[in-house]
C-alpha cells in the first residue's frame, strides 16, 4: 500500500504531462486547420481576379503555369474536412503543399506583405502597413527614452514582521517587492535600495542607525531555474552595498536576521526558509560564515541577539522559544520550559527588558515573562543545569499579540491582532494607556519615533504615524491582494487600480498619496476613464461592471454582461462608445451619452473562440481592435453595426486611438523568441506615439521604441517588482509610467526621462569628438541594468 501511495503523485504528474501535451496538439491542429481554410477560402477569391488579370493582358502571365488542379483537389480535401473533422490536418497540408507556395507569392504580389508569427504553433499573421516599403531593411533601435524608478507605492506587512525602522535621518524603513524604501516622514521623499533580484523578505538595522541587512527570498528566473537568496549589508546614507551574504548558502529564502548589539554589529544572525530552518551567525566585516546549526523543523518567525551579551541568542516561532549559547565556534540550544502555563500555538515576538528578562508576545493574547532559574532536581536529576522558564504572565489582549516595542525608560508597546489595539505597559507591566487602530488591519509592527509618536505596520499593507492623544493617520497604503485593473486620467495626474482585494483606489502622482478609496462587492479586474475625465468604468469578476463618479465617488451605473470575468473596459476616443471585453468570447459595445453618466447597449462583436484579453479603438472612433486567449487578432466595423471585418489586410494602414493589444504588427518585436503567449501581461504606447511599455510575466518592465515590428528588437529592462507585471499605463502627458504587481502588490512609478533632458542628478559621463560634432554622454542614477545614458549631440563648424 505504501508502495502504490508513493507512485501515485507521479502516476498523477505523468498524466496530468500527457493531458497538456494532448492539448498543445489539439491547439496546433485547431489552428492549423482553420488557417488552411481560410488561405483555401482566399485562393478562391483570387483565382478569377488571376484570369480576368490575364485575359486583360496587364499582366503577361500564362494561365496554364498555374497550378488550378492543385486548387481543385485542395478544395475537395477541404470539404472533405468539414464532413470529418477527425481526418489529419497533416495529410491535407502534404497534399495542397504546392498550392501553399502559390498563395505566398500572390499575397506579397497582389495583396502587400504578411509576416507571420507561431505562438505555441499557432500561426498569427500581421499584414505590413503600406508606408513600409522595405520591412526587411527595417533597423531597430533602443528608445531613447529611459525609466526611473520615482515612488514606490504600498509596504509589506499581511505576511512580515519586524520590518519598519526609523533612520536617524528621519527615513522610515520599510520594504515591499524587491525595493527597500527610505521615506522621509516629514520630507515626504523617497530613497530606494534596488539590489535585491526577488521579494525582501526581512530587514534589521544595525547598531550604528546607518547601516541596514536585509535578505531575500530564492525565487526563478525566466526558465524555472531557482535563484540563490542572500543578504545585503548596506549603507542607508549612501544605498551603496557593503557586503552580499551567503549566496549559495541559503535555502528557498531568508526569514530573519539581526545584527549583535554587545560588539558594536560585528555578527549577523539568519535563519533560512529551508526545512530546519538553519541558524548561522556571519562576521558582517569579512562576509564569512562563523557558524551554522539546525534550527528546527516547525516555523521560526525571528531572531535577536541579547543586547548585552553577542554569545546568547534568542528564536521563537510555532511552539517554541529557543535560547542558544555561541561558544568556540558552535551553537547550543535550551528549548523555553512553559511548565504550569498553557503552550501557546505560535510565539509571534519578544523583546528584552531593561532588566534583562526577555517578554513574549504569543497567540494566546498574552504576554510572558521569561527568566533564568535553577533546573529542577528531582525533575532532571542530579547536576542539573538552569533552565529557562516563565516567570509571569500577563493577559494584553484578545487574540495575538503581533509585536512589543521598548521604549526608552522601560516603557512597552503592545499589539494586538484581533481587538487591533496598541497598549502602552508601564515597567512592571501595568496597562496605562491604550488605543485601537480602525480600518487598516491588525497592527504588525510598532516602531517608536520621540517616545510618544510611534509609526505602525498593519496587516492591511499600511504605515500610521501618531500618538495616543491625537490618534494615527496613515502615511503610506496599499492594496493587500493581487491586483489587475490599471488606468491613467485622461488630463490630470491621477490614475485608478483595482483588483482581488475588491478595493477601487485612485491615486494622486503628483503628491504621491491615496486620494480615496472604496470597496466593492466583487473583484475588480479592469478599469477606464471617460475622455471628459469626469467618470471611470471598472470591470467585475462576475460580469458586472460599474460606473463611478470621480467627484462625489459613488455608483451611478450598474450594469451585467454574461457571467463570466471582465477582462478590459475602453471608451472611444470621443466618448460616445464603451467596449466591454468579457471571457465569455463577447465584447459588448455600448452608447454612452450625458458626459458619461448614460449607457445602452448598442451591439454585441462576435466571432472570437476564446476569452478577449485586450482591445483599441481606432482614432475615428468606427472600429475596434481586438486579442483574445487563444491568439487571435480580429478587427471589428463598430459603426457599421459591430461585424466582423473578414479582410484583416484591409485594417493595416487604420490609425489606433491607443495601443494595448500584446499582438499586432506595430508591437510583434517586443515578443521574445519561444514566448508561449502568456508570457507578456499587457503593453501601452505612449500618447506622444514614441515608446510602448510592456509587462511580462518575468517581474519585469520593458521600454521599446514604437513601432517595434521586427523581432529580438533591443530595448531597456527594469526590475524592481516581485511578481508577475500585470498591467502598465502612461500617465496623460507621458511624464511617468506606471506599473503594477501581482502578488506582491506593489505600484511603481517610473518618471520618463527623455535625451536631451537633463537635472541637478545627471553627470557627464564621457565624450566622444569627430571632425563636426561632439557628442555628450549623460549619466542618469544607475540601476540594476547600469547606467541610463542620455546623448546629445552638438555640430561645430569643420
Amino acid at each position: 500500500v505504501s508502495g502504490s501511495s508513493a507512485e501515485y503523485p507521479d502516476r498523477v504528474s505523468m498524466m496530468e504531462g500527457r493531458l497538456q501535451a494532448q492539448e498543445d496538439e489539439i491547439m496546433l491542429l485547431k489552428s492549423s486547420l482553420a488557417d488552411a481554410l481560410r488561405r483555401l477560402r482566399l485562393h478562391d477569391q483570387l483565382i478569377p481576379l488571376l484570369k480576368h488579370v490575364c485575359v486583360c493582358g496587364t499582366l503577361h502571365i500564362n494561365p496554364l503555369m498555374l497550378p488550378i488542379h492543385s486548387l481543385s483537389r485542395a478544395r475537395r480535401n477541404s470539404e472533405k474536412l468539414v464532413k470529418d473533422p477527425q481526418e489529419k490536418t497533416k495529410k491535407l497540408l502534404d497534399k495542397k503543399a504546392s498550392c501553399l507556395k502559390l498563395f505566398f507569392t500572390l499575397s506579397h504580389w497582389l495583396t502587400g506583405q504578411s509576416i507571420k508569427m507561431f505562438i505555441r504553433g499557432r500561426p498569427i499573421t500581421m499584414y505590413v502597413p503600406s508606408n513600409i516599403q522595405n520591412y526587411e531593411d527595417l533597423r531597430m533601435e533602443p528608445p531613447v527614452e529611459t525609466l526611473e524608478l520615482d515612488w514606490v507605492y504600498g509596504y509589506r506587512g499581511r505576511d512580515c514582521r519586524a520590518n519598519l525602522y526609523l533612520l536617524s535621518s528621519g527615513e522610515a524603513v520599510y520594504f515591499i517587492a524587491c525595493v527597500v524604501v527610505l521615506y522621509h516622514i516629514n520630507n515626504r521623499t523617497q530613497r530606494h535600495y534596488r539590489k535585491h533580484t526577488d521579494c525582501v523578505r526581512c530587514l534589521t538595522i544595525h547598531p550604528d542607525k546607518v547601516r541596514m541587512a536585509s535578505g531575500q527570498t530564492a525565487g526563478v528566473d525566466k526558465d524555472g531555474k531557482p535563484l540563490q537568496p542572500y543578504v545585503h549589508i548596506w549603507d542607508s546614507s549612501t544605498l551603496i552595498t557593503l557586503q552580499q551574504i551567503g549566496l549559495g548558502t541559503f535555502e528557498r529564502g531568508v526569514g530573519s536576521v539581526a545584527f549583535s548589539f554587545a560588539d558594536a554589529g560585528a555578527f549577523l544572525c539568519v535563519i533560512d526558509d529551508s526545512n530546519e530552518h538553519m541558524l548561522s551567525v556571519w562576521d558582517c566585516a569579512k562576509g564569512t560564515k562563523h557558524t551554522e546549526v539546525k534550527s528546527t523543523n516547525e516555523a521560526v518567525f525571528t531572531v535577536e541577539f541579547n543586547p548585552s551579551d553577542s554569545t546568547n541568542i534568542i528564536t521563537c516561532g510555532k511552539s517554541h522559544i529557543y535560547f542558544w549559547t555561541l561558544s568556540a565556534g558552535s551553537l547550543t540550544k535550551k528549548q523555553g520550559i512553559f511548565g504550569k502555563y498553557k503552550k501557546p500555538k505560535f510565539i509571534q515576538c519578544f523583546v528584552f527588558s531593561l532588566t534583562g528578562d526577555v517578554l513574549t508576545g504569543d497567540s494566546e493574547g498574552n504576554i510572558l515573562t521569561w527568566g533564568k532559574s535553577p533546573g529542577d532536581v528531582k525533575t532532571l536529576g542530579k547536576g542539573a543545569k538552569e533552565t529557562f522558564q516563565i516567570m509571569r504572565q500577563t493577559r494584553a489582549h484578545d487574540g495575538s499579540v503581533f509585536t512589543l516595542c521598548m521604549l526608552q525608560g522601560g516603557a512597552l508597546l503592545s499589539g494586538g491582532g484581533k481587538d487591533r489595539k496598541i497598549i502602552r505597559w508601564s515597567a512592571d507591566l501595568a496597562p496605562e494607556r491604550e488605543c485601537e487602530v480602525k480600518d487598516f488591519g491588525a497592527v504588525r509592527c510598532i516602531t517608536d519615533v520621540n517616545g510618544e509618536e510611534v509609526l505602525v505596520g498593519t496587516t492591511r499593507n499600511a504605515i500610521l504615524r501618531g500618538t495616543f492623544s491625537d490618534g494615527f493617520v496613515a502615511i503610506v497604503q496599499g492594496h493587500v491582494d493581487e491586483m489587475w485593473g490599471l488606468a491613467t486620467h485622461p488630463s490630470q495626474d491621477v490614475f485608478l487600480t483595482c483588483g482581488h482585494d475588491r478595493q477601487v483606489c485612485v491615486w494622486n502622482t503628483a503628491e504621491h498619496k491615496l486620494d480615496w478609496c472604496t470597496t466593492l462587492e466583487e473583484y475588480g479586474l479592469c478599469a477606464d476613464f471617460c475622455p471628459n475625465g469626469a467618470v471611470v468604468s471598472v470591470g467585475l469578476s462576475t460580469g458586472r461592471w460599474l460606473v463611478l463618479d470621480l467627484q462625489t465617488k459613488e455608483v451611478i451605473s450598474d450594469y451585467t454582461d454574461g457571467n463570466e470575468q471582465l477582462s478590459v473596459m475602453r471608451y472611444s476616443p470621443d466618448g460616445s462608445f464603451l467596449a466591454v471585453g468579457s471571457h465569455d468570447n463577447f465584447i459588448y459595445v455600448y452608447n454612452v451619452t450625458e458626459c458619461g453618466r448614460r449607457y445602452s447597449r448598442y451591439g454585441k462583436c462576435n466571432g472570437h473562440s476564446s476569452f478577449i484579453t485586450h482591445l483599441d479603438w481606432s482614432k475615428d472612433g468606427k472600429y475596434i481592435m481586438s486579442n483574445s486567449g487563444d491568439y487571435e487578432i480580429l478587427y471589428w466595423d463598430v459603426a457599421g453595426g459591430c461585424k466582423l471585418l473578414r479582410n484583416r489586410y484591409e485594417s493595416k494602414d487604420r490609425e489606433w486611438a491607443s495601443y494595448t493589444c500584446v499582438l499586432g504588427f506595430h508591437v510583434m518585436g517586443v515578443w521574445l523568441e519561444g514566448s508561449d503567449g502568456t508570457d507578456i501581461n499587457a503593453l501601452c504606447r505612449s500618447h506622444s506615439e514614441r515608446v510602448v511599455a510592456v509587462a511580462d510575466d518575468f517581474c519585469k518592465v520593458h521600454l521599446f521604441q514604437y513601432p517595434c515590428p521586427k523581432p529580438k528588437a533591443p530595448n531597456h529592462s527594469y526590475e524592481g517588482h516581485g511578481s508577475h507585471v500585470t498591467n502598465v499605463r502612461f500617465t496623460h502627458c507621458d511624464s511617468h509610467l506606471l506599473s503594477m504587481g501581482g502578488k506582491d502588490t506593489c505600484i511603481l512609478q517610473w518618471e520618463v526621462k527623455r535625451a536631451g533632458t537633463s537635472d541637478g542628478g545627471d553627470r557627464l559621463h564621457s565624450a566622444s569628438f569627430t571632425k563636426n560634432r561632439i557628442t555628450f554622454y549623460w549619466s542618469h542614477a544607475p540601476n540594476t541594468t547600469g547606467e541610463d545614458l542620455t546623448v546629445k549631440s552638438l555640430h561645430t563648424s569643420p
